[in-house]
């Protein structure tokens, strides 16, 4: 049997990043290159229908081994890794029996220092993965898939362990916010999930943010510069002006817990016209239009100190707080702390400053709970993971699909 960190070394090295400029999909064709092999090995482990869709996909079913009338079950992460670090030609490391100290990376003199990453104190002992220091890791989110596997692994080899069917969904895109767009959810015949795509070992989410993006699009006048008095309405110093009334205290940078915040993160554009790209994200949905509201407000007032200058606010959804759903289905996240529980970890419940492809799915009508993959530091050089998370990780998984015939 292959471990979950085996598979974790063989995935990492296939380069998945998606692309958030591309309308393809899935955006990149090479996160179907993972797509094959997961096809490949869950052929080999018996999981017949095991197949890779056009849009990058892959679905697969571990059949029932009981006659309990028990509810179809998914297990999901996703195959590509963030375009906000390098992850192309990734070498991972494996630093065997870590005591404790700092971990030095090869490249770029990047360390990884336990007081900025405290959750290696309860690492000591364990192996712990990194990539050499010139690219991310991808361990958010291959460590869950390897985890799905092992799991799957260690059920096809245990047929006397109960456990209802178990669906198999590895999607493409979840870093650019498209983890959900073409998933076929018929095809997928099941009725609760669980992305596994979560950070300390013992975690669960049931609750993210709610997210809206806007585009802030200020319109002024060009005209030659030698000539501009009185003419002139300067598009980019209205932006400007705009950003510097957003707040530290409304801004990611300011914020923590359950604070919402907005969030600038793109600005382009020249004199005539120049656009700003929001995301306005916090846990109470409602507050999203009284963020919107304030956008405008506040760049009324910019044009107002600016004669001839006009603005608009485009405003579209993105996704909402799966507590919204789940808050319905309890069970979901009930059994999966039942599981880490036998699984011999404290369950720690708790919410996402951020979205996962969960959040979509429980609003197309599959009420999904995140859980624990042993992720951290991800969509950086500093990625990591140990392998005694993966292992707990792979055991709440074996754990979670009896829990729901008991």
């Amino acid at each position: 049997m292959s471990s979950a960190l085996e598979r974790l070394l063989r995935y990492v090295r296939i380069d998945t990043q998606s692309d958030p400029h591309s309308t393809a999909s899935p955006t990149t064709e090479k996160q179907k290159d993972l797509g094959r092999l997961l096809v490949a090995e869950l052929h080999a482990l018996g999981l017949r229908d095991a197949e890779l869709d056009a849009y990058g996909y892959v679905y697969a079913t571990l059949p029932a081994t009981t006659d309990q009338n028990v509810p179809v079950i998914c297990w999901c992460a996703h195959m590509d890794t963030s375009p906000e670090a390098p992850g192309a030609d990734v070498q991972p490391i494996v630093h065997r029996n870590y005591d404790g100290g700092l971990i030095h990376l090869p490249f770029e003199g990047i360390v990884l220092d336990p007081a900025e990453h405290p959750d290696l104190r309860d690492q000591v002992g364990s192996a712990i993965v990194t990539a050499d220091g010139r690219t991310l890791l991808g361990a958010d989110n291959k460590a869950g898939i390897a985890e799905i596997m092992a799991a799957v692994e260690w059920l096809v080899a245990h047929p006397e362990v109960a456990h209802g069917t178990i669906k198999i969904l590895f999607t493409p895109d979840e870093e650019v916010g498209r983890g959900t767009a073409h998933v076929d959810l018929q095809r997928l015949g099941a009725e609760f999930a669980y992305t596994v795509d979560g950070e300390r070992r013992g975690t669960l989410e049931d609750e993210t943010f709610s997210a809206d993006g806007a585009t802030l699009t200020f319109t002024g006048a060009n005209t030659h510069p030698g000539f501009a008095k009185g003419k002139m309405v300067n598009a980019l110093k209205g932006a400007g002006a705009l950003l510097a009334r957003i707040e530290h205290e409304w801004s990611p940078e300011g914020t923590d817990g359950t604070d919402g915040f907005v969030h600038p993160y793109e600005v382009k554009g020249g004199v005539e016209s120049a656009q700003i790209e929001f995301i306005l994200r916090s846990f109470r949905t409602a507050d999203l239009a009284g963020y919107a509201d304030r956008l405008r407000a506040l760049a009324s007032e910019v044009c107002t100190q600016r004669p001839g200058l006009s603005f608009s606010l485009k405003v579209r959804e993105q996704y909402r707080n799966m507590k919204e759903v789940l808050v319905r289905h309890p069970e979901v996240a009930n059994y999966a702390e039942e599981a880490m529980r036998r699984a011999g970890l404290t369950p720690e419940r708790g919410r996402i400053r951020g979205g996962t492809d969960g959040s979509q799915l429980s609003f197309m009508g599959l009420p999904t709970v995140n859980i624990f993959a042993g992720e951290h530091a991800f969509h950086s050089r500093y990625e990591w993971v140990s392998e005694a998370d993966m292992e707990y990780a792979v055991q709440t998984l074996i754990e979670l699909a009896q829990a729901w015939t008991t």
